[in-house]
């Protein structure tokens, strides 16, 4: 997309935003192009997620108003002791591409703790490739990155930190009840509320340079919006709509308190506090690992972050990749 054209919505959103009518007349001055050009911004914004109202007479509204993501006001939330990027972007295909394009870019110029942040993703992506379905204002899409000097194997049970680190996130907002769902989703009131989508750059041997996508439901009423499977939203579940920036500041607070402990003494600290919170502690579960199926009683995690299962043969420890995990 030309940048002319992301200023252009930038700015159309940010007029919108507030929740009440803008005639096409005045947006259009607002933007210095005809309402023709303006009502063509528009319809690609709705193809992106955004619910625009046409009223004759009235114009343009927004089903809900909302507050836009903003660098300043998180970083006013944050500890300064760390002078990470935070930068928030309009539109971007998905977060998680766009670091990884910067690693490859322009590595260098990257540090920990790094966030990019976007009010839109075209292209937002889940597990093993599926979409990750985001209403423009109705979620909070943000990717980190963070770099781990020796190697892959130093990462074991990252996903499952972020996921503690999300739930710490979400206490300042007032979620004291969430759970983990292993290896990589919070869910609230026994449904999905967030999924983590961790990508890793780097040649083994070598400096891992890991990207670490968090897609959270904030007003995504389950009625209106079918991802596949029973999720839950903040909104339903608080009675209103926390605040998106200061929820980012206190996700991306606990990911910079957490991760340099995983970075120097791994998964084994953290496992006991994610086993607090398993979704399915105790219970029957099956596992689908490509065409094979596993049954068996969910005992935990080891100190590597693998989903211990208990089978008449005894424990078995499953690991990442393609597993897939339902109470049964």
């Amino acid at each position: 997309m030309r940048q002319a054209s992301k200023l252009i919505r930038q700015h159309i959103l940010s007029v919108l935003s507030d929740g009440h009518f803008h005639s096409g007349e005045a947006i259009a001055q607002e933007v210095n192009l005809s309402r023709t050009a303006v009502a063509g911004h528009i319809s690609q914004l709705s193809d992106w997620g955004l619910d625009v109202f046409k009223v004759k007479g009235k114009g343009y509204r927004l089903e809900r108003g909302f507050d836009l993501l903003n660098a300043d006001i998180i970083k006013k939330h944050l500890p300064s002791a760390r002078m990470a990027l935070v930068d928030v972007q309009s539109v971007l295909p998905s977060t998680n591409t766009e670091l990884k394009k910067r690693i490859t870019n322009a590595p260098h110029n990257l540090a920990n703790g790094d966030v990019v942040l976007a009010e839109v993703q075209t292209a937002g992506r889940g597990r093993h490739g599926r979409q990750w379905l985001a209403p423009v204002g109705g979620s909070l899409t943000f990717s980190m990155y963070w770099s781990f000097p020796d190697g892959y194997q130093s990462m074991a049970g990252l996903s499952l930190l972020v996921g503690l680190a999300v739930c710490e996130g979400l206490k300042a907002v007032g979620v004291d009840d969430a759970q983990l769902k292993w290896p990589n989703d919070v869910y609230l009131q026994g449904k999905k509320l967030a999924g983590i989508l961790i990508e890793v750059e780097g040649q083994i041997g070598a400096t891992a340079h890991s990207v670490i996508g968090i897609g959270l439901n904030v007003c995504m009423p389950e009625n209106q919006y079918d991802v596949g499977q029973p999720h839950n939203d903040l909104a339903s579940y608080l009675g209103h709509a926390p605040d998106r920036n200061q929820l980012a500041a206190a996700i991306i607070s606990a990911l910079w308190s957490l991760l340099p402990q995983f970075s120097q003494q791994g998964f084994g600290p953290f496992a006991p506090l994610w086993q607090a919170m398993d979704l399915y502690a105790d219970k029957t579960i099956v596992l689908q690992m490509g065409e094979k199926r596993f049954s068996g009683v969910d005992r935990g995690v080891d100190a590597s972050g693998a989903l211990l299962v208990e089978t008449s043969d005894g424990i078995t420890r499953f690991h990442g990749g393609e597993v897939s995990l339902r109470g049964q």
